[in-house]
This record gives structure tokens, sequence and C-alpha cells, in this order.
């Protein structure tokens, strides 16, 4: 039987904790969006737009809590980059929905591909079962902590099943 090495006050404390792990990801998923427009913010607006249920520019800056002035340089940045367009919303002429280009969706499968690479080798130490419990417990605190639970679709419900990085993607 092992038994789980023993722990220092701090390592049992949770934004330590979390801390490491964020640190981890962050460094293994870096170069994933070293050249996307807006990092992680981009990567975000453009997962946000990626779902079927056009948003507009104003409820994609609340959705992802940014600044709505920050989102419009933000969307400008995707917009001249070819990964989104703005339309007129059909519900309210002055607005204007963000949408996916083509080229938006094939940069979004291939983050998507390659930020898995990402989380893989970050919860490598984990066998699936714990990998699967700590995604569901994520998830279930990130959603009761007053965040919007549809802020990223899954990849798999817009990108094709192919689950491993291109390494010809490497940017």
């Amino acid at each position: 039987m092992t038994s789980e090495p023993t722990t220092t006050p701090v390592e049992a404390d949770l934004g330590w904790t979390l801390g490491v792990v964020f640190r981890s990801y962050r460094r293994a998923a870096s170069h994933v969006m070293d050249d996307l427009p807006g990092g992680p913010r981009g990567y975000q607006v453009l997962a946000a737009a990626g779902r079927e249920n056009a948003r507009t520019q104003l409820a994609l800056a609340q959705q992802l809590g940014v600044d709505r002035t920050v989102m419009t340089y933000l969307i400008d940045d995707l917009e001249r980059a070819g990964l989104v367009e703005r339309r007129p919303d059909p519900a309210d002429r002055r607005a204007r929905q963000i949408l996916l280009t083509g080229a938006g969706r094939e940069r979004l499968c291939a983050l998507e591909r390659d930020l898995r690479a990402a989380e893989q080798q970050v919860l490598e130490p984990l066998d699936e079962t714990d990998r699967a419990a700590l995604r569901h417990l994520l998830r279930r605190l990130a959603t009761r902590s007053g965040a919007d639970a549809g802020a990223c679709p899954a990849a798999q419900d817009l990108c094709d099943a192919d689950p491993k990085p291109d390494p010809a993607r490497r940017r």
C-alpha cells in the first residue's frame, strides 16, 4: 500500500497548490498561443465565438469579464488576422455579432488540439480516473463561482476527433 507523502502546511494550502498547477499549465500551454492576437484572451474569444449561437461583442465582453474597450481592440486584431468577422445583429442593428471565419475555426481546432497536449503533459502524473475527477471538480467549482459555465465549448463539438497535436503547427 502506497501512501501520499507528508505535506507541509504551505503544500496543503489551496492557493499554493492551485498556483503551482496553474503555472505548470501556463508554461506547457504558452507556446500554443504565442502568435495568436490577444494570446489567451484571443483564444477565449475564439472559443466563445465558436459556439453555435452568435454572440454580440458586448455579450462576449461581459461573459469573458473583459472591458468593452479592450474587447473592441482585441476583436479588431482577431478580425485583421482573418479569424473572426463582425456582422450586424438582426435583433439590434446597433450591435455586431462576432463569428468565426473558416480560418478562425481551423485555428481554434488546432489550438484545442495543442492545448489538450499541454493539458496531458500537466496531468501526466494522474491516471485517467483521477484526471476525469479533477476536471469534474474544477468545472463544478468554476460554474458555482459565478463564471459562465458555457464560456468555452468542448473542442470535440467544433473540431475533428484528432486528439494529436500537429508538430508542424508550432509557432
